[in-house]
């Protein structure tokens, strides 16, 4: 026992000789001064430290002796030595350190005692519990079996200090992971080690779990206690227990985590900090991650919450901005009950709010402060005269004036006042100066130029409905879809429109007006919108492209609801269709809307998945990647991206150069390779596609996927390499990090020049509304590169030029907002449906089709923070703005900006920014400040103080 005393502690022998041996002491007591000395060694202990183990020892023995009477003294000895013991933070306390070697002579000790001794045996089982921290660890958890047989009330774990309650946390955590989880981690050694009898109530564990989380909540240790409660499985629990001091940081920290949890425990986590948000009264941060979840109840019970008619309207305005139902928060049943509610004209004001009918007037009067209302021409925007040199191309061709009419609708969205088209004299004649479907392109660019501005939009589309020329009328149809997108006004003007020209006879101006229903009421579930598509997409007489861009109407109207009767309808087409109809190249938008209509419901979609797996054709493989990777969108979701990255691991099989008979064997064919026909190979696409979609949700993911781009762009199929740009300007949209700009400026130049249309569409994507100057720069040196190249250029101009200045850099396509918090289903369902049609470019935008280059208008947005006061008029304050910092987690109370600079509002808002009031004058309705926020006059404030 005495050799076992002097053994040091937390230390190995760095010998194979037995360190017991007195022989070998005087070797190591004559090494070099400071190696291989016993650091526990008598003479090198001060006489404190001897004083302190001597003391330790003869208190252990009198736990020895036969007198029950001398062991409570003793044992409450023995726990003040160990509390007030002090030790830096790299040592272990030397009471715990010189009472180690007495551990298991502690135990015996222990069980030898008469059960009578109830508090003696419970007192010195706290204290093995504490001592069992500095004892091997054998698999038995000794710290938590001990803490709980003490059966001491009053002895509070955190008497004991820090330290040992998260080490008593950990503990707890892995009993109840073997026992619940069976993890892979606890070896069969382990388990076999653990004595038969510790088998502990699931309620113990619990309780003395919460009495843990107790602790950590009032010593700033929040992470410990979500964390904890999140492996008991008891993540509510934590509800009753924060206050006003905790909350903040408890719902940031648990609102962080979720991008790294595996469902169920992820919408757990946002469920219950909504639940926290709300019994604190912040209602917005509680409705924010309701829309998170795509929850209608829970939407609801927020929204009705709070009878602050002010903190109504700031809901109101984060409703509208997510494009969420407006029957979900305000029904003809909620108008029935005014006695219970607000006056008819509050009313009103909600509905005006929840509509955005005010959205383009606030735009209008923040381009007007910041500078840029003026009409911007396109001969600006190209900045020929920086070009390096002359080029040869015909600027007055039917293709760059198609160009130029893109260029000019995205320049100048939302201003009204563009020279090219809104005039009226300039439009008539700059329309006929396009060909064909280009006039559709021009005439719907009117719908762009206005976008948002219903009363004035009208006006001006008008004259081109009344055309004889059928593109130009189909272009009016699909300019009243824009005008209305991201707004819901009363009277119901653009269904009222359109609605007739769905059952034209005309293919033009049905599918014209398909689009246009589908993007003024994409996310909206409405069911009379609803009615008017499902019989197109049933009737057997429609073409393939009449059939898919129905279905593809429905994915926009009911994206993100899990709509099973809506879902149904697509699946039966596809499974009656044909093989030679589902060889269409219009199909992948039939797949795309079955994804839609699940996008971001995670496992809602699984029978839908079982279903097209039932479908003998190639293309229900591709179905079913979209379905799977939409459901998963924005989650982060580990295993999906995996999944993913296999697909794209198998490689085509290269070309038979067989006779016909050979080469015409069809794709489901057990003689094909899995990846040898024309389905299969989208599978890829798709895949990396999705790659991105699920990523682009959490910082870390989206790092490592473009870490997998990298491999994928250098060992992927040529397919691969096409979509991998596409996927790069989806995960970063409107960001323009250096790194992804520099590579898809390389891709830019790449051989391939499907890879690099591509690769400068994706360019325009993250640049879009940001009028970065290195990019500008890029595309002029690209617009000379490619002026041979009649595709290339075309989309340097159009999407490069156009969208890098979209808005003037006011507008964004960034899908997600709130501070990067939610994902706006409706704006991902109008990238993605762009980004799969230049999955085949050739068929579809570089063709005849350029007009779904519109299908951004669902993604626009104004990157802005307009300040109102309480009567909703525009209140200039003065705010910070800066790159948004991450604090979750952090100690003390951090700033949320960094590289701030202080501005009066209405102020433009980045992507990866945030703002803050500079002054207490004034307090904001909601958290967050981007977009439109009330304030509250602070009545306190004196500029003086």
């Amino acid at each position: 026992m005495s050799n076992e005393q002097d053994r040091p502690t937390f230390e190995i022998p760095v010998s194979s000789t037995d360190p017991q041996k007195e022989d070998e002491k005087p070797k190591t007591n004559g090494d070099v001064k400071g190696k291989g000395k016993d650091e526990s060694d008598e003479p090198e202990m001060s006489e404190e430290d001897l004083q302190l183990k001597g003391e330790l020892e003869m208190l252990v023995q009198r736990l020895r002796e036969p007198d029950t009477n001398l062991y409570l003294p003793a044992l409450e000895s023995l726990r003040t030595l160990i509390k007030t013991s002090t030790s830096s933070m790299t040592s272990v306390p030397k009471p715990l350190k010189f009472l180690r070697p007495h551990f298991e002579e502690l135990q015996k000790i222990r069980e030898g005692w008469d059960v009578g001794l109830k508090a003696e045996r419970a007192l010195l089982a706290s204290i093995l519990s504490v001592l069992a921290m500095t004892y091997s660890d054998t698999g038995k958890r000794d710290t938590l079996h001990y803490s709980l047989i003490s059966e001491v009330n009053e002895e509070d774990p955190g008497s004991w200090g820090h330290e040992y309650v998260r080490h008593l946390a950990a503990e707890l955590g892995e009993e109840y992971n073997a026992r619940f989880v069976a993890e892979v981690e606890t070896s069969e050694i382990k388990l076999n080690e653990k004595p038969q009898d510790r088998e502990y109530p699931v309620e113990d564990l619990r309780a003395l779990g919460m009495e843990l989380v107790d602790f950590f909540l009032k010593h700033n240790a929040e992470a410990d206690a979500v964390d904890l409660l999140l492996e008991l499985e008891v993540i509510e629990w934590l509800i009753p227990k924060v206050d006003e001091k905790t909350w903040p940081r408890v719902c940031q920290y648990m609102v962080g985590c979720v991008p790294l949890l595996m469902p169920p425990d992820d919408r757990a986590f946002l469920r219950t900090a909504a639940e926290i948000y709300a019994a604190h009264g912040r209602y917005p941060e509680a409705l924010a991650l309701a829309i998170r979840m795509n929850d209608r109840e829970l939407v609801r019970i927020y929204y009705a919450a709070p009878k602050n008619l002010i903190m109504k309207k700031q809901l109101s305005y984060l409703l509208a901005r997510a494009l969420v139902p407006i029957s979900w928060v305000h029904t003809p049943e909620d108008a029935e009950k005014e006695g219970e509610g607000p006056a008819p004209e509050q009313s009103e004001d909600l509905l005006a709010c929840l509509g955005n009918v005010q959205l383009s007037q606030h735009f209008k009067n923040f381009g007007k402060a910041v500078g840029v209302h003026e009409p911007r021409s396109v001969d600006s925007v190209y900045k020929t005269h920086l070009e390096t040199e002359k080029t040869n191309y015909n600027v007055d061709s039917a293709r760059n004036n198609l160009a130029a009419t893109f260029v000019n609708a995205f320049v100048n969205a939302g201003f009204s006042n563009d020279k090219l088209m809104v005039d009226a004299d300039e439009g008539q004649s700059w329309i006929y100066k396009n060909k064909d479907h280009g006039m559709m392109s021009a005439a719907a660019s009117v719908g762009m130029s206005m976008i948002w501005d219903s009363e004035a939009g009208l006006d001006a589309i008008d004259k081109y409905s009344y055309s004889s020329e059928e593109h130009i009328k189909a272009g009016a149809l699909l300019a009243m879809g824009i005008l209305h997108a991201g707004v819901r006004t009363d009277p119901d003007v653009a269904f009222a429109l359109l609605e007739d020209h769905v059952d034209s006879k005309s293919s033009p101006l049905k599918i014209a007006a398909m689009n246009g229903l589908a993007i003024a009421y994409v996310g909206s579930c409405r069911q009379d919108v609803t009615e008017k598509l499902v019989p197109h997409v049933m009737e057997d007489s429609n073409s393939m492209e009449v059939v898919c861009m129905a279905a593809l109407g429905l994915g926009f109207v009911h994206v993100g609801s899990g709509d099973g009767e809506v879902a149904s309808n697509i699946l039966q087409v596809m499974m009656e269709k044909s093989p030679e109809d589902l060889e269409s190249p219009w199909v992948i938008f039939m797949c795309l809307a079955l994804g839609l209509v699940f996008l971001g419901t995670q496992d809602a979609s699984e029978a839908t998945v079982e279903t097209l797996r039932t479908i003998d054709h190639p293309i229900a493989n591709v179905a079913q990647i979209l379905v799977d990777v939409c459901s998963y969108a924005g989650t982060g979701n580990v295993l999906k991206i995996q999944d993913m990255l296999y697909i794209c691991s198998e490689h085509a099989a290269p070309p038979k150069k067989s006779d016909a008979s050979e080469t015409e064997t069809p794709a489901g064919s057990p003689e094909s390779s899995p990846i040898d026909a024309e389905g299969d190979i989208s599978m890829s696409a798709n895949a990396v596609m999705g790659i991105a979609l699920v990523a682009m949700g959490e910082e870390v993911g989206a790092e490592m996927a473009l870490r997998q781009f990298q491999h994928l762009m250098t060992y992927g199929d040529p397919i691969i390499r096409k979509t991998v740009p596409l996927a790069l300007g989806l995960i970063s949209a409107s960001n323009p990090q250096m790194g992804i700009m520099d590579t898809l400026s390389k891709y830019s130049h790449d051989s391939d020049l499907d890879v690099a249309c591509n690769a400068v569409l994706a360019m325009g994507l993250i640049g879009a509304g940001t009028n970065n100057a290195r990019l500008a720069q890029m595309l002029r040196g690209l617009a000379v590169y490619y002026h041979k190249e009649a595709n290339v250029h075309f989309i340097v101009r159009v999407a490069q030029q156009g969208l890098v200045h979209m808005g003037k850099g006011t507008i964004g396509l960034n899908p997600f907002f709130n501070d990067g918090q939610i994902m706006s289903r409706p704006a991902m369902a109008g990238l993605l449906a762009l980004l799969v049609s230049f999955t085949d470019a050739k068929n579809f935008v570089l063709s005849k089709h350029h007009w779904m280059l519109y299908w951004l208008s669902t993604a626009m947005y104004p990157q802005f923070f307009i300040t109102l006061d309480e009567n909703l008029e525009e209140k200039a304050v003065t705010v910070r703005v800066g790159q948004a910092v991450n604090t979750v987690g952090l100690a003390g109370t951090r700033h949320g900006i960094s590289g701030f600079q202080t501005h009066q509002t209405p102020v433009r808002i980045g992507t990866g920014e945030r703002a803050e009031l500079a002054t207490n004058e004034y307090f904001p309705y909601q958290t967050v400040l981007e977009g439109l926020v009330i304030l509250k006059k602070n009545e306190q404030y004196d500029a003086e103080d």
